[in-house]
């Protein structure tokens, strides 16, 4: 079905594999249109409760494919906004998955690179990565990205970043926050296994809640308005099956349902 992608099963876990080696995963028309239509597959399959990123070969991601960009830049005005719309669709696609998502980076994650891994609800990264909004070295912006870098590493070092394009270390990246851990090459697998064991401990309905909670409550103001917003999301979670179940299990000392 993908001629860009792979996507491997390992029991509740789905991994998409963006599968251009040979140009370093950049990305062009149709593996933007593959991406979206995968996550729109995995987020729709009940069978799956975590989705994985990643990049076969050396290298995550190097970003824009330069001659899709060269493509690009000969476009109508109408066309060029109608190639923009797809790849900020794919990005929105994949950061309003309806479950955990975890970006495994190793290699080179450059501009788009950069903002796939930001898109994701989580990134662990290998130790010999490296990021970059490199953007502005090309007479562009990172402007499709922009929303999800700027989610994870916030506006002061965004302003740093969309204009230096500097390279962005590892663990320069663990430090402002693009990625939650940083290890080892040969390691990266099993610390991405231990945080997948740890999220399939989590009822799915309410990881997708959660993820809904944060979109709602993020930069509002505390309030009556978020107060009460707050109380009624509780109160509708308390009353699904999956907590009923959950909190009985716990009483039960027993597993819940979804761990069955």
């Amino acid at each position: 079905m993908y001629q860009t992608l792979e996507i491997q099963y390992a029991g509740k876990v789905a991994t998409i594999w963006m599968n251009r080696p040979a140009v370093l995963n950049a990305f062009d028309e149709q593996l933007i249109a593959e991406l979206a239509a995968a996550c729109h597959e995995l987020d729709a399959d009940n069978s799956v409760r975590i989705v994985i990123l990643g990049g076969r070969g050396k290298h995550f991601s190097a970003g824009a494919d330069l001659n899709w960009m060269k493509r690009a830049s000969q476009f109508t005005h109408e066309q060029n906004v109608d190639d923009a719309r797809k790849f900020a669709g794919m990005l929105r696609t994949l950061s309003e998955m309806s479950k955990p998502t975890i970006a495994r980076v190793q290699g080179a994650a450059l501009g788009g690179g950069t903002g796939l891994t930001a898109a994701c609800d989580m990134a662990i990264a290998s130790s010999d990565a490296v990021f970059s909004t490199s953007e502005v070295k090309f007479g562009i912006i990172p402007s499709a990205i922009s929303p999800y870098v700027l989610r994870a590493i916030g506006p002061r070092h965004a302003l740093r970043y969309f204009q230096s394009a500097e390279r962005i270390s590892a663990a320069r990246a663990l430090e402002i926050g693009l990625v939650g851990e940083v290890v080892a090459l040969d390691e990266l697998d099993v610390c991405i296994g231990k945080l997948v064991d740890s999220l399939l401990q989590g009822g799915p309905l309410a990881q997708k809640a959660a993820k809904d909670l944060i979109a709602t409550v993020n930069g509002k103001k505390i309030d009556n308005l978020i107060s009460e917003e707050t109380a009624q999301r509780i109160a509708r979670q308390r009353a699904t099956d999956e907590a009923k179940d959950g909190i009985a299990a716990f009483l039960d000392k027993r597993p819940p349902g979804w761990l069955a």
